[in-house]
């Protein structure tokens, strides 16, 4: 497997580290008396968070979640709260690689069958004061996700691990891909373009999956979604140094085409590649399948509290330097024939 794509996954957590580092250089911004409520309702978020994601009563966890967002919105009024991490939260947590805007994003568990997704955009101001998109998950009342653009109001919810920036003539595109608890039987994960209007609200969507490569041709999707057995584990993630978005290629492991509760991993590997505006789909990235342990799926990039799982990832890591000195290097991904 390619040896860029494991050292990616390593310094991750150096990359995070780093960038909480950066933003905690602008937590001057924030007054001691600031800080210290901030600080103050932080201990009261995070016992909220935990409450609202691993308690097992499911009138405890809506009770936690409704108290976790009025005292979040009451924290997030405090002059310049963009600068503070809230690291300690049950929830993700992401900031633009331009620090333009963050995002918070979770999940409350109704019961075995039922996930809502929650989340708010939160975008800095000169004065410090408050501006918050809140995002209102409408997956449940949609039958076909992938042909809308949406607003924060009908948003398809997801737990968002990670942003890529891009850019076309002079327009910025914010790639987020997320995880959903889909069903009782299956999971998804999400690849949406987030971009903001004229009057800076958030737009997630539009014409930017392209399969015109393809052999066989797909009509431009607004957003890309894998959906797969509860139990697999799958890939979807951007290598900085290939410069793509690595998805695994699934394949009904009882040859039932119809239900996506039996995909799993092949050991091929798709991508989508950032082309003129828009993420261009490649059928198959590297000349060679590979075999199972050969490429860190067991590592999910966040637990379930949307924080990094990084004992999975250094021992994923581990078996993959171990095998990486007999494997051949990938070949350059090739247009396909029309």
């Amino acid at each position: 497997m390619n040896i860029r794509i494991i050292k990616y996954l390593r310094a991750s957590g150096i990359f995070l580290a780093l960038l909480a580092m950066g933003i905690d250089l602008h937590a001057q911004q924030i007054s001691a008396g600031d800080l210290a409520i901030l600080k103050k309702k932080e201990d009261s978020l995070q016992a909220l968070s935990a409450r609202m994601v691993f308690d097992s009563i499911p009138a405890n966890r809506f009770r936690s979640d409704s108290q976790f967002v009025r005292t979040f919105v009451r924290a997030l009024v405090t002059p310049n709260s963009f600068y503070y991490p809230f690291d300690s939260l049950n929830i993700s947590r992401l900031y633009a690689p331009d620090s333009s805007f963050r995002i918070f994003t979770w999940q409350m568990k109704k019961d075995e069958y039922v996930y809502l997704q929650k989340g708010a955009i939160q975008v800095p101001t000169k004065d410090g004061r408050l501006k918050l998109y809140p995002l209102f998950d409408a997956s449940m009342f949609t039958k076909n996700p992938m042909d809308s653009v949406r607003t924060a109001r009908n948003w398809i919810g997801a737990i968002y691990y990670r942003i890529i920036l891009k850019e076309s003539n002079g327009k910025k595109y914010y790639t987020l891909l997320g995880f959903d608890d889909y069903s009782i039987n299956s999971n998804k994960k999400w690849m949406e373009v987030l971009t903001f209007n004229a009057q800076g609200e958030p737009v997630f969507g539009g014409p930017f999956f392209s399969y015109q490569n393809d052999s066989i041709k797909k009509p431009v999707q607004k957003r890309f979604s894998i959906e797969y057995k509860k139990e697999a584990k799958t890939f979807l993630n951007y290598d900085p140094e290939l410069d793509v978005i690595l998805v695994d290629h699934l394949i009904s492991e009882s040859d039932e085409t119809e239900r996506k509760s039996t995909y799993v991993p092949d050991g091929d590997y798709e991508a989508f590649k950032w082309q003129n505006g828009q993420w261009v789909h490649i059928n198959k990235l590297f000349n060679q399948s590979l075999k199972d342990g050969d490429f860190p799926k067991e590592a999910l990039l966040l637990d379930d509290a949307g924080k990094a799982n990084e004992r999975q990832l250094e021992e994923a890591s581990r078996k993959n330097i171990e095998k990486s000195n007999k494997k051949p290097a990938p070949a350059t991904p090739k247009k396909k024939d029309n």
